[in-house]
């Protein structure tokens, strides 16, 4: 993981939820993260890691998430088994 992996999840992380967080830098986590990404109908995307599935939406028009996005994310990830404890 990079920084700017880093940076994403800490705002991930972050307490309280943060709103406005690239949709695309989220994509970019999953990914360095080697979770495995299909692309669903419409707006969907499949997230696979480490055994744990989740499906999202991608925030259109926008390019940010909103906070339950975020609290989502965060929930797919601690359910993977991912966890940011330094915060």
């Amino acid at each position: 993981m990079n920084s700017k992996h880093k940076k994403t999840m800490e705002l991930i992380y972050k307490n309280p939820i943060q709103a406005g967080i690239l949709w695309s830098d989220i994509v970019g986590l999953f990914v360095a993260l080697g979770s495995e990404i299909s692309e669903g109908e419409r707006s969907r995307m499949r997230v696979k890691l480490n055994g744990t599935r989740a499906v999202f939406h991608r925030p259109h028009p926008q390019k940010t998430t909103d906070k339950g996005a975020v609290n989502s994310v965060r929930k797919f990830l601690e359910n993977a088994g991912v966890h940011y404890d330094e915060l």
